[in-house]
């Protein structure tokens, strides 16, 4: 079982990265791999990210899954080939179980976060759980989500940061969230490619300003995240999935890079 407390490490944030979806063998493996390779020359705690199916899509016409068997097999052989950790998104209580046979993180998407049943049985699972803030949320009301899963008797809880709804179709961030999620005593996780979606913005499918990933990810490293949140692809414009707002893979360095860089600015000016 993967050890909650590496996601503790002073010497680095940590990285939760991977497509969107899983879409086939190829993208996850060829994704996963290059990842590892920078994390583990950078330093930096990394846990790989991909769904095995979408819920929540804007429209019915969107890709949600190659089949859930499938999808999860490809995560396990990722996991076996490179030794990583890995989370994926829970929509229902039923998925618990089947997700608990394969991945180390069990994610609760924005949009279910105040779920309360499916926080507790997630908590049960004994799995870590990462609650992702809801769009529609004050960062002050994480804690109660975070209540939940913890009067389980599971403490091994992660916050994500991932953005406020602006208007239509917009998110902006508030880094005063940062602060006030962290007062939990959890990590807390800066989601920078879903806070630079753009929801439904375009004919029933969302689109993003992945321009802005850089810049909200140092300011979140300065504001103290303990882990950094991003979905990445070896070509964003054929992602199946959220392709509009992905971070290309070829980018994921030049950005961790510079945010290692920050990173222990910070921590020696403590």
């Amino acid at each position: 079982m993967f050890n909650y407390d590496i996601l503790k490490n002073e010497n680095s944030f940590f990285l939760i990265a991977g497509p969107c979806v899983v879409e086939n063998k190829n993208v996850t493996f060829k994704t996963c791999e290059k990842l590892k390779e920078i994390t583990s020359k950078l330093k930096i705690p990394f846990v790989f990210k991909a769904s095995y199916i979408k819920a929540n899509r804007t429209s019915a016409k969107s890709f949600r899954t190659i089949g859930i068997e499938k999808s999860l097999k490809i995560l396990s052989d990722v996991k076996k080939e490179f030794s990583v950790p890995i989370l994926t998104d829970i929509h229902s209580v039923i998925e618990i179980d089947i997700a608990s046979e394969v991945v180390d993180i069990l994610q609760i998407p924005a949009f279910l976060s105040r779920q309360t049943e499916l926080l507790e049985e997630a908590g049960h699972s004994g799995k870590i759980v990462n609650i992702k803030k809801g769009q529609f949320m004050a960062p002050g009301d994480m804690k109660y989500q975070a209540e939940k899963v913890s009067l389980t008797g599971n403490k091994k809880i992660l916050l994500t940061e991932r953005g406020t709804t602006f208007g239509y179709n917009n998110l902006v961030v508030d880094f005063r969230g940062i602060s006030v999620m962290k007062k939990t005593k959890y990590p807390v996780i800066f989601d920078a490619t879903h806070s630079v979606q753009m929801p439904s913005a375009v004919n029933g499918v969302s689109g993003g300003a992945p321009e802005f990933i850089e810049p909200l990810s140092k300011a979140a490293i300065v504001a103290g995240v303990d882990g950094i949140f991003l979905e990445t692809h070896p070509n964003p414009l054929k992602a199946l999935s959220d392709g509009s707002n992905m971070l290309h893979l070829s980018k994921v360095e030049n950005l961790l890079t510079k945010l290692k860089k920050i990173y222990n600015v910070i921590k020696n000016e403590n």
